[in-house]
């Protein structure tokens, strides 16, 4: 297999103020398909800023798994732990930001 194949087919960056969060689909040498969750904040330096990145991998066999667990943890809070915060005020308008904010429905 070409290393192209292995490329990123799709990636979504999402900035949170001092954060950045990047959703990128890859593919495998055998044509299977894969998400990488990385989170990238930016840390002040003497000389500037320095970026320190965590990344974690998501298969396929997870990604229900994985949105269900997403889900009920924020829903828990959102309902149990701040039922009277308005989060629709953390909404922010992407051209504005130059990103945009996960929404659940």
């Amino acid at each position: 297999m070409e290393e192209r194949d292995r490329e990123e087919l799709f990636s979504k960056r999402i900035r949170a103020g001092k954060r950045t969060y990047f959703f990128d689909v890859k593919s495998t040498r055998s044509q299977d398909y894969y998400i990488t969750i990385t989170e990238s904040r930016r840390h002040q330096k003497d000389d500037g800023f320095v970026y320190e990145k965590h990344k974690m991998f998501l298969y396929k066999e997870d990604f229900d798994k994985f949105m269900d667990g997403l889900k009920e943890a924020v829903d828990h809070v959102k309902t149990e732990l701040m039922p009277d915060v308005d989060f629709t005020q953390f909404n922010r308008d992407e051209d504005e930001f130059g990103g945009t904010d996960l929404k659940w429905e």
